[in-house]
Parts: C-alpha cells; sequence; structure tokens
C-alpha cells in the first residue's frame, strides 16, 4: 500500500519501521525478551517474516501483513498478556515480557499511540 510514493507500515511510513529496526540493532546484545518481542513485530510488519508473531497466521498481504491483520495480531498480543501461559513462573514471566514487546510495537504500528517503543 502506497500513499504519495511513500510505502506505508500499518499507518507508519515504512521508513518509520526501518528506523524502529534500525535503532534496536544498534543496542548491546543479548536482547531482552521484550526487545526480542519488538523486532519479531517489526520483521513481520515489513514482510521479513511470513508467520505472524503471536497466532503464526499466515501474513495476508503479498508483501507483508494488512492492516487489519495487524489489529488482529495486537489484539492477540493483549489477550495472551492479560490471560498468561500455563507454564513454570520463568518461562511465563519470558513469554510476558515477549508479548509485551509484540503488543507495544504493533500498538505503535497500528496507530494506538505516537511514541516509538
Amino acid at each position: 500500500m502506497t500513499t504519495e510514493n511513500t510505502a506505508v507500515v500499518g499507518v507508519r511510513s515504512a521508513q518509520e519501521v526501518f528506523a524502529a529496526l534500525e535503532g534496536l540493532d544498534e543496542r548491546c546484545r543479548p536482547f531482552t525478551e521484550y526487545e526480542q518481542g519488538l523486532l519479531e513485530a517489526y520483521r513481520w510488519a515489513v514482510g521479513a517474516r511470513r508467520a505472524a508473531p503471536v497466532t503464526a497466521a499466515a501474513t495476508a498481504g503479498p508483501w507483508g501483513p494488512c492492516r487489519a491483520q495487524m489489529l488482529a495480531e495486537c489484539q492477540a498480543a493483549a489477550v495472551a498478556i492479560r490471560t498468561g501461559v500455563d507454564r513454570t513462573e520463568t518461562a511465563r514471566t519470558a513469554d510476558a515480557e515477549r508479548m509485551l514487546g509484540l503488543y507495544t510495537a504493533l500498538a505503535w504500528l497500528c496507530g494506538h499511540h505516537d511514541d516509538r517503543p
């Protein structure tokens, strides 16, 4: 999808999303679970991953997910955060941090907030 010859990812320009990816790439490794969630969301949003990061659904668009799929994935992350998972406490904490990263990135991509995570 393009607007005035600018590629759009959700409601953000592709340039904004690639800048977010570059900003994460400049951070020291290893990445936290939260940062892993951010990376997964951004990579999926620009079409570098075919399966959605929360639901593992196939990407709807030919170059990445459509905004509706991003919104659905954002909702799925919110539900996963609220309900938790039936795992050990350590796994539950790690998964919650990753889901928070996914949710925060997807919410930004969908226009729920203006501050880039």
